[in-house]
């Protein structure tokens, strides 16, 4: 499996699935059937309220209104509660792989949570255009939007989605996500308290209507016909969808989105011939377009300016300030702080780019200009296969409705007069409003995901949470305000406009550098892991790990929770040097996790107390030994000792190996951890009372290295005690991990 774009092997027994199967009174066991998945285990540390108790909830509460309804579902409904998705979605393969129900499944609805509410999106859809194309029919509070399924690859994470429909089966089907309150996922603040009310509920009426139109024997058959057309490539996969302020959902094929798309590149092109008419030559439409493109050239400069400038402003701000990501528990300070850059860096060209007037660019040559960004834009997202170009189209065919208008207010008014400047943007309203909406929801959700997006090496890496907010806000303005500047830049482009906005900013960056990122409503990550170095029975060393997901450092971490750092230094100064510095193999447990990290620390710990809470630790012993003729095979037992709360345990093993038992004796393509030998990682997870029996082969004589890191849940007192002294603003998923190293 890959997972943060590195390859695990997975090797998993006994995780519990739950199966509820409900149908009328004369079905079949084969007949078609609709899958509703949802996972009851949450993360380490977390108590899972969002993530994914509320799925559960509505699941059950789904089953119960199907039942007592009396409405009998025309096909049956499988709702799958799956134990081991945490794990890395081992409870859906589990389910789709070895259940006697799998092959009656034709559509499924994945229901997920990284946030602890909000209305549900429709992050992934598909194969085929099928399923979204029946929520947007049928869901009562929709949010969907193709451009979430182009993004989504970039977020740290994966749901089941991903077993169902892409990696094992190609099941047509929705993966529907809790997406706000992200500040709260995978963390112990992840409790009934803090889920946003009325979430569940719109969920849950919106999953009822779904079920409803995914068990139609109607639809079925259709999606039967759509799938089988995707599978041949005669289907587009690619379908435009989004909400309207999730009050209704837009439609419409890949075909049609070909033609739709093109509308406005073309009418860019045609514009120069109408304004002409009757006096068309070549030359004059050759003449009047080259003024469009420099009006394209000074409105693509002030997005980009728009883009670059608040980016800057971030970095900027960073060379002056002790703390990064000031807005994370502030999120009203990344508006206050970048928008007003934005709106200079749009509105600067008209200021200050005098060329371009001495020839006589007009504020026709600008509109068109602009118009023709959005178009190009447009067309050049289309014909890259993605579904986001909706946006710049409907922002390129409002601009037109708006000049359109404003041309028929100033036969009777003067072009000088508010009044065009308000016939212009009323017809731009709903565009405008979809962007503000879209835009801000979009910013909220990267301020949450912000706090687990990964700590990247220094000096760099300090730098790019704050400039990728502020370069996604500029973004949001460009797309949001853009489309004004044309008509609106007469009246704004003034250099005491641009001395107001650079006030707004430097009034912004004095609160910013006032006010503390983090707060128990939007908590800091920390990952502390308690490492005991074991060899047979006997504890080798002990010590401390932790790390940060973000880019204020530990350093950061330590200043700001004092008691922490003098019990880790018994009252004495704590120090940063390199000696303290930790890579990522000793974050084995968490692979491939870890490459998130960087600037790990490790402080030593006392190594008897253990002993106390464990007679045995885990143990690799070797059962037999085969040989032929240089060909080795090694069979291994691993004992996991008295650990009662095993998360995971993963093996790293180098050198000559050929083959092994596991994946059904395939052999991936070797991993490099922390910049070591090639190497194969395998994790293994189930009841943790059996022994783990393997074998490994090598095709030489050299040794086989095989490190173990097994993770288990249990603290012991002195953890505890460390990890309560932490201050509430930071939030530590804490863990024992038990190492040893063999050679075979």
């Amino acid at each position: 499996m890959m997972f943060l774009r590195h390859r695990v092997t997975l090797g998993y027994r006994n995780h519990k699935n739950i199966v509820m199967r409900v149908s009328s009174n004369v079905s079949e066991d084969d007949d078609p059937s609709l899958l509703v998945n949802g996972h009851f285990d949450s993360p380490l540390g977390s108590p899972g309220a969002a993530d994914c108790g509320s799925c559960v909830a509505s699941m059950l509460e789904l089953s119960r209104l199907l039942i007592d309804s009396g409405w009998v579902p025309p096909r049956p409904v499988i709702f799958l509660f799956n134990g081991a998705e945490e794990l890395f979605l081992l409870g859906s393969h589990g389910f789709i792989k070895t259940h006697r129900w799998n092959r009656t499944i034709r559509a499924f609805i994945n229901i997920e949570a990284s946030g602890s509410g909000g209305t549900d999106l429709v992050c992934q859809s598909g194969p085929g255009s099928w399923p979204s194309r029946v929520y947007a029919q049928t869901a009562k509070y929709p949010m969907a939007n193709s451009v979430a399924q182009d993004m989504f690859g970039i977020i740290p994470g994966d749901t089941d989605y991903r077993i169902f429909a892409e990696d094992i089966t190609n099941i047509p089907g929705l993966d529907i996500i809790f997406v706000l309150g992200g500040y709260f996922y995978h963390t112990s603040y992840d409790t009934l308290e803090n889920l946003l009310p009325g979430s569940i509920q719109a969920r849950g009426e919106n999953l009822f209507n779904l079920v409803k139109a995914f068990t139609n024997p109607m639809l079925l058959k259709e999606n039967e016909i759509s799938n089988k057309a995707a599978k041949d490539g005669i289907e587009d996969v690619g379908a435009v969808f989004f909400d309207y302020l999730t009050w209704f959902m837009v439609f419409y094929s890949r075909d049609i989105s070909l033609i739709l798309h093109s509308l406005p590149i073309a009418i860019f092109l045609l514009v120069p011939l109408f304004l002409k008419f009757p006096n068309i030559t070549l030359m004059s439409w050759f003449v009047t377009l080259l003024g469009f493109m420099r009006g394209m050239v000074l409105h693509t400069f002030g997005v980009i300016l728009a883009i670059f400038i608040p980016a800057l402003a971030a970095a900027l701000r960073l060379l002056f300030t002790k703390n990064a990501m000031n807005w994370f528990a502030h999120p009203y300070l990344a508006f206050l702080m970048f928008v007003p850059t934005s709106l200079i860096g749009l509105l600067l060209p008209r200021l200050t780019w005098v060329f371009p007037y001495k020839h006589g660019l007009s504020e026709q040559a600008h509109f068109w200009g602009a118009f023709g960004l959005y178009s190009l834009i447009t067309m050049v997202y289309t014909l890259a296969g993605l579904s986001g170009g909706f946006l710049t189209f409907f922002i390129s065919m409002s601009m037109l409705l708006g000049r359109f208008v404003s041309r028929i207010i100033r036969k009777q008014w003067s072009q000088q007069s508010p009044r065009s400047l308000v016939a212009y943007v009323l017809p731009m309203t709903p565009c405008l409003l979809y962007g503000l909406y879209y835009g801000g929801f979009l910013i909220q959700f990267l301020i949450e995901k912000m706090g687990m997006m990964g700590s990247l090496p220094k000096p760099y890496g300090y730098f790019v949470p704050d400039v990728i907010v502020g370069a996604v806000v500029g973004l949001v303005v460009g797309w949001c305000f853009g489309p004004l500047s044309p008509v609106a830049s007469r009246w704004l482009s003034k250099t005491s406009i641009i001395h107001g906005f650079l006030q707004i900013t430097v009034v912004a960056l004095a609160i910013s550098s006032q006010l503390f990122p983090y707060s128990t409503g939007a908590p800091k990550r920390v990952v502390l892991q308690h490492t005991f170095v074991t060899d047979a029975n006997n504890i080798v060393d002990s010590s401390y790990g932790f790390s940060v997901v973000d880019s204020n450092s530990l350093e950061f971490l330590f200043n700001n929770a004092p008691e922490a750092a003098k019990w880790l230094k018994d009252n004495s100064e704590l120090s940063f040097e390199e000696k303290y510095r930790s890579d990522r193999s000793s974050w084995l447990a968490l692979y491939p996790v870890p490459f998130l990290f960087s600037g790990s620390l490790k402080f030593q710990a006392q190594t008897e107390e253990i002993k106390k809470y464990y007679q045995h630790f885990p143990q690799l012993a070797v059962q037999e030994i085969w040989d032929n003729n240089g060909q080795r095979r090694v069979h291994l037992k691993l004992a996991l000792g008295s650990l009662s709360e095993i998360w995971t345990s993963v093996l790293n093993i180098t050198g000559p190996l050929s083959n092994w038992s596991f994946a059904d004796n395939m052999l991936p393509a070797p991993q490099t951890v922390s910049g070591g030998p090639p190497s194969y990682i395998c994790r293994l997870s189930g009841k943790s009372d059996v022994d783990w029996s393997f074998w490994l082969e090598a095709n030489s004589s050299e040794s086989l290295r095989v490190d173990v890191a097994v993770l288990d849940q249990y603290l012991v007192d002195s953890t505890k005690k460390l990890k309560s002294l932490f201050p509430s603003w930071a939030d530590l998923t804490a863990f024992t991990t038990f190492f040893s190293t063999y050679h075979l």
